[in-house]
């Protein structure tokens, strides 16, 4: 339970639509200061580092499968150069001595023909297995990144001071909706600015492309990539919380510093994977899982503070300045949270029961 306060829903004041305008002013009149610390705290007394950590649990559980059943699509429909491409890329971006065991996983291909006569040259169970594995893999990614987007909805809704989230089957329901939208979106912008330069080079040495073609990729994938994690990100602002959201611009903020956080804090996990040495020795074949979890943990960071910036924009605007439940005699437990003391009444012996 969190102990923040409730931040009103400002598009039903005065019955007027807000406006970019609104938003900037909001902003000026607080101070950008005030704001970002105040958010800060209702990010931290909202559970936010707790609902960041669970969210990146489920970010991690989806990639990994996801990425050995795309691979494994490319085998079974017979486009061994894109699983190539996939091995390369994973093997490029992943660090440590799991480099040969991620890249026979992802790059296996399917049997080879032994022609004509040859003991499997009939049974299709190899390529059953095949097709049995990556419809696994797709559900489970896709189960673990819908159950992620279920948890970001709790998550935010703490933030926002809603303590209840929606009823099973429609939280279930949207949440699988926004991983196919918002989630296909939030994967293509992370491929092309995190993996962007190892996919090019892996599609240069695979199909030749040619090095004007790869400079070409290697300029656009930039703002494509961006403008792919600013819309999945919006999307998640938008609809996520159980609440009516105002308009986008008392949003962008927040959205703006949930990219910016991002790519910082995945620049820093990267810079700190490269440069320390010990890494790879510590972690062994699990170093690349555990850079997994450390960018995964960041990128749930990232998304919960940017939503608590614009939360406490919205609440400003309802005249909302500290962003925490009272607590007059500073006992850890917000007033209105405290339970109600028993009525004493009086026994039939006169006493006071």
């Amino acid at each position: 339970m969190s102990s923040v306060r409730a931040v009103p829903v400002t598009t039903d004041m005065d019955g007027d639509a807000l406006s970019a305008d609104d938003a900037w002013h909001m902003v000026r009149h607080i101070g950008l200061k005030t704001l970002l610390r105040d958010a800060f705290r209702r990010f931290r007394y909202g559970d936010g580092f707790s609902n960041a950590r669970a969210f990146a649990l489920q970010l991690a559980l989806a990639t990994v499968p996801l990425v050995i059943a795309g691979s494994g699509l490319a085998s079974v429909v017979g486009i061994e150069s894109v699983s190539e491409v996939l091995a390369r890329t994973v093997v490029a971006v992943s660090p440590g001595a799991n480099d040969q065991l991620l890249a026979d996983l992802v790059a296996r291909g399917p049997a080879e023909d032994p022609g004509p006569g040859g003991e499997d040259a009939d049974d299709p169970r190899g390529e059953d297995i095949g097709e049995i594995a990556v419809v696994l893999g797709l559900a489970t990614a896709f189960l673990a990144l819908t159950s992620g987007i279920a948890q970001l909805e709790r998550g935010v809704n703490r933030i926002y001071g809603t303590e209840r989230d929606r009823p099973l089957l429609r939280k279930y329901a949207r949440a699988a909706v926004l991983t196919l939208t918002a989630g296909t979106a939030l994967g293509v912008g992370l491929v092309l600015i995190i993996a962007g330069g190892p996919f090019g080079d892996a599609i240069e040495v695979v199909y030749h492309w040619g090095d004007t073609a790869e400079t070409v990729f290697d300029v656009l994938r930039w703002p494509v990539g961006l403008v792919a994690l600013v819309l999945a990100v919006t999307v998640l602002f938008r609809f996520v919380p159980r609440r009516h959201q105002p308009g986008l611009s008392w949003l962008a903020l927040g959205a703006g510093l949930t990219v910016l956080l991002w790519l910082a804090a995945s620049g820093m996990v990267a810079l700190y994977v490269s440069l320390s040495g010990d890494f790879s020795d510590i972690y062994g074949p699990l170093a690349g899982i555990m850079a997994l979890l450390l960018w995964a943990t960041a990128t749930g960071i990232a998304l919960l503070l940017g939503v608590a910036v614009a939360a406490q924009l919205e609440g400003a605007r309802a005249g909302i300045g500290d962003p925490l439940l009272r607590d007059e005699d500073d006992d850890g437990i917000p007033d209105q949270l405290q339970p109600e003391q028993p009525v004493e009444t009086a026994s039939p012996d006169g006493g006071r029961a």
